[in-house]
């Protein structure tokens, strides 16, 4: 566990009800999943794209030393105008450097989809941990919120690029996939 962070990185995780297993461990393209479920309404709104310092998790996660610098890449996910998912993606810089793919451009374009076309990448084992309501955008307006919200995190690697991925299902997201899922 990542005392400082509080995030406890986890390939299985028993305290999840069977709809929260069924969406943090799905190994399909999320782009696609949160396209059905939103019938179609569906788009990337980004937050920001920059360079710092990456968090002791994140290089731990891409075997970099720790406070490597590294891109950033912040966007919320919206299913029918809601924020579903804030995602958070990291690459080291100098390994960014030397690849010749090219991240930093995507926009409002889905990273998820691009890695799954790019049939280069591996995606490696999905780790879940309760995220830190302290993390996410302001904007979300969810200080008051109780309830832990569940990640997921995965790498995409690429000969000596990786990409790690991690995705935060807020609470409107919940509440479309379970009725989403009393309707089925």
């Amino acid at each position: 566990m990542d005392v400082a962070s509080g995030l406890n990185w986890q390939a299985q995780q028993t305290a999840l009800s069977l709809l929260q297993q069924h969406w943090l461990f799905s190994r399909e393209l999320l782009t696609q999943q949160l396209r059905d479920l939103s019938q179609q309404q569906f788009a990337v709104q980004p937050l920001r794209e920059y360079y710092a310092p990456l968090r002791e998790d994140e290089c731990h996660a891409l075997g970099i030393a720790p406070h490597s610098q590294g891109w950033i890449r912040e966007v919320l996910l919206l299913g029918q105008q809601q924020p579903w998912v804030y995602a958070r993606s990291v690459a080291c810089q100098q390994q960014m450097q030397r690849s010749s793919f090219d991240l930093a451009t995507l926009g409002n374009r889905s990273l998820g989809e691009h890695l799954f076309k790019q049939n280069a990448f591996q995606r490696l084992p999905i780790e879940v941990s309760p995220f830190p309501l302290s993390w996410l955008p302001a904007q979300l307006n969810l200080a008051e919120y109780s309830q832990p919200l569940w990640a997921r995190r995965s790498c995409f690697a690429h000969a000596e690029l990786q990409v790690l991925v991690a995705e935060t299902f807020l609470p409107s997201f919940w509440h479309a996939a379970q009725h989403a899922s009393a309707l089925d």
